[in-house]
């Protein structure tokens, strides 16, 4: 009896322990299967991740792709404003005539004759017309020196919206070298667009086949002989740009790239030409410094550039300026001083000076100057 009962405490341990076992496979085989799930998430986790990954790279390659194409586009405007260089004449059409103001150029070089048509290089503008004041500003290189942004900024910033409707401020880059032309026409598409949109502002460039040919000889070893092409230069310069600015308005003022404007200058030009009672004046002195501030009517500037070319050899033109007033106004033996005196309302000069020569580095390479407006 006493075996019977061991032997079923024995079955039942038994029966006990094989529950247990088969519970703990269960659960170990449950678990299991959680590992196997949980580790399916992981990977699926993963390759999400990758995925995700992947798609941020290909949205990081598009935008890279997008911010390339417009670099580009932005490349391709400024180039088409720098290589917008080229000449213009085309653009006039076959059947267009020169601008007669031109025309006075070929009796006095020879070399002209033979061009079918005389015109500038238009890099920039809309060749606005009908305006009362145009303001010609002649520039070349100054190698690491340039004033011309400050002159600009000075002249556009001082106009009122309405002045600047009725004027037109023309850059005239008398300069071959084509680095200098670009950094000129890239600074101008990026400080000055509203007003190259406007039409107040132009850029042209004189053609390489307008000076005579003794300019285009190789610079001489003589400092005074290069002074000399260099002052030449400079008259034909500034008759150029007078001749192109000619029709464009009723008024032509002289300027330089290498000055400042008075605050308000242009509002007082226009009130003080406006309340001239007599039209009888030959020009108004805005300023007394060489040729900056000179002020003519556009009727005349034909004949001052007549002048100018007939001795364009033999002085600068400031000088040629002073020797027109005392050819057509002093009388014979008269001093300059007493003429100047009683033509005072013929060649006017305006107080105080409404500009101010800013530049010291000079147009002649290696020079320096330091002159100042006094009053």
């Amino acid at each position: 009896m006493r075996t019977r009962h061991v032997n079923l405490l024995i079955a039942l341990v038994a029966f006990v322990l094989f529950s247990f076992s088969c519970f703990c496979i269960s659960r170990m085989t449950q678990t299991s299967n959680q590992l196997i799930n949980c580790r399916n998430h992981i990977l699926e986790f993963k390759e999400n991740i990758l995925c995700l990954k992947n798609k941020t790279e290909r949205n990081r390659q598009e935008l890279v792709k997008a911010l390339n194409k417009m670099k580009f586009d932005v490349i391709c405007r400024d180039n088409v404003s720098v290589n917008s260089v080229k000449k213009k004449v085309n653009a006039l059409g076959k059947n267009k005539i020169a601008p007669n103001a031109f025309e006075v150029l070929k009796f006095f070089f020879p070399h002209l004759r033979k061009v079918d048509r005389i015109y500038p290089d238009v890099i920039i503008g809309k060749e606005k017309t009908g305006v009362s004041f145009a303001l010609g500003i002649s520039t070349v290189s100054r190698g690491n020196h340039s004033y011309l942004k400050q002159t600009l900024t000075s002249l556009v910033s001082r106009m009122t919206l309405s002045e600047e409707k009725d004027s037109v401020v023309i850059v005239c880059i008398a300069d071959s070298n084509e680095d200098y032309l670009k950094s000129v026409v890239g600074m101008i598409t990026k400080k000055f667009k509203r007003q190259l949109m406007s039409g107040s502002l132009e850029v042209i460039s004189i053609p390489a086949y307008f000076y005579p040919h003794m300019l285009h000889a190789k610079q001489s070893t003589e400092a005074s002989q290069n002074l000399e092409s260099w002052r030449i230069k400079q008259v034909l310069d500034f008759c150029f740009l007078m001749l192109y600015a000619q029709p464009k308005a009723r008024y032509y003022l002289q300027l330089e790239d290498d000055i400042i404007a008075n605050k308000m200058y242009f509002t007082k030009i226009a009130d003080f030409v406006h309340n001239i009672t007599s039209n009888n004046w030959f020009y108004i002195e805005f300023s007394i410094l060489g040729f900056i501030g000179k002020l003519f009517k556009s009727e005349d500037l034909t004949d001052f550039v007549r002048f100018f070319l007939m001795f364009y050899k033999d002085k600068p033109i400031d000088l040629l300026l002073g020797d027109i007033f005392q050819v057509k106004l002093c009388n014979p033996g008269e001093t300059l001083e007493k003429c100047i005196e009683r033509n005072k309302h013929i060649r006017i000069r305006y107080k105080p000076s409404l500009f101010q020569h800013v530049g010291i580095q000079s147009s002649f390479p290696g020079r320096e100057q330091y002159f100042k407006e006094i009053g």
